[in-house]
């Protein structure tokens, strides 16, 4: 089921997701999954398209970015592995954590979002950077990849 989010409601989501990245950024690591999942709900449920995020880290997984990279239709966005490596070198990452929405409202992972986190991951190992996991966000309900076992 799909929500729509009023013009306020959207203010106060993101408001609370820039409070959420304060704290992110003043915890000295990343060490559960739970407090980026939190982030990337609250900077990407709202969305009407799908939006691929990326999430870049230092080598102690603290947050040095939350960039939200490729923007797409209602049923999905295009991530091309070359333009996520130069963002990691750009950043200087070691490792990063992705995330997208399903404006549909429902987590549950396609075939395409394992493919291309595969793919990103055969890409970023080529320059020693480590892939932590992909969070796909719905309405109400999250699917972490490294839960399932897949990272």
């Amino acid at each position: 089921m799909k929500i729509m989010f009023t013009e306020n409601e959207k203010i106060v989501i993101a408001q609370a997701a820039e409070i959420i990245e304060t704290k992110i950024r003043t915890t000295s690591a990343l060490t559960s999954p739970d407090l980026a999942i939190e982030l990337c709900t609250n900077r990407l449920v709202h969305k009407e398209h799908e939006v691929f995020a990326i999430l870049l880290l230092d080598n102690q997984h603290r947050l040095i970015e939350f960039v939200e990279h490729s923007f797409g239709t209602i049923s999905s966005a295009s991530v091309y592995p070359r333009e996520v490596v130069k963002l990691a070198l750009h950043y200087n990452a070691a490792a990063v954590m992705f995330a997208h929405n399903h404006p549909s409202g429902i987590a549950e992972p396609s075939q395409a979002d394992r493919k291309i986190t595969a793919r990103l991951m055969d890409a970023l190992a080529l320059i020693d950077v480590n892939v932590l996991d992909h969070f796909v966000i719905g309405c109400g309900e999250s699917v972490a990849f490294s839960k399932r076992g897949w990272i």
